[in-house]
């Protein structure tokens, strides 16, 4: 009881000063823009990880604490199995910084294996942001059922509709 009023006190502070997390928005169309990379926005890691008990490579044993947890993180209030399906999919986490203030936007551009070579997006939009930042995005529940794995991804930052930064798959071309 103590915890979950503790958790929704700090989510209530942190919509109040404004530090809550946009929601990634879908794009109907990856428009193309511009490269001009700057030195001053850059990625700096990032965490991808699969998520699907049915996949017989990735429900072998592992002796990975880390990889456990996530998978129990991902699982937590999941109660049916239509709860614990949506859930399946690809989780990636982008950490990310800029070293002066910004208006940016965060995309990220991915295939999948049903689709062929058409690129599909998700953006967030950041204001006045500076320093060490981290963007999550999902494809998760009905897209990855319909629509099967990511095959390639890439994430850039968006200022002033040029492409700033970039991040991208080995399998990205």
């Amino acid at each position: 009881m103590k915890r979950s009023i503790f958790a929704l006190t700090t989510l209530a502070l942190a919509a109040a000063a404004g530090l809550a997390a946009e929601l990634p928005r879908k794009l109907d169309k990856a428009k193309a823009l511009p490269l001009a990379i700057d030195d001053t926005f850059q990625f700096r890691k990032t965490k991808t990880y699969l998520y699907d008990p049915r996949d017989p490579r990735l429900n072998q044993p592992t002796f990975d604490g880390m990889s456990a947890f996530e998978r129990r993180r991902i699982e937590y209030g999941a109660v049916t199995q239509v709860d614990r399906r949506q859930r399946y999919g690809h989780y990636y986490d982008f950490f990310w910084r800029t070293d002066r203030p910004a208006d940016v936007t965060v995309r990220f551009e991915y295939r999948q294996q049903n689709l062929g070579s058409y690129v599909q997006a998700k953006e967030v939009d950041y204001k006045a942001i500076k320093g060490s930042q981290k963007t999550t995005f999902q494809v998760i529940g009905d897209d990855y059922e319909e629509e099967g794995k990511v095959t390639a991804w890439r994430a850039v930052i968006i200022e002033n509709g040029k492409v700033v930064a970039l991040n991208q798959s080995f399998l990205w071309n």
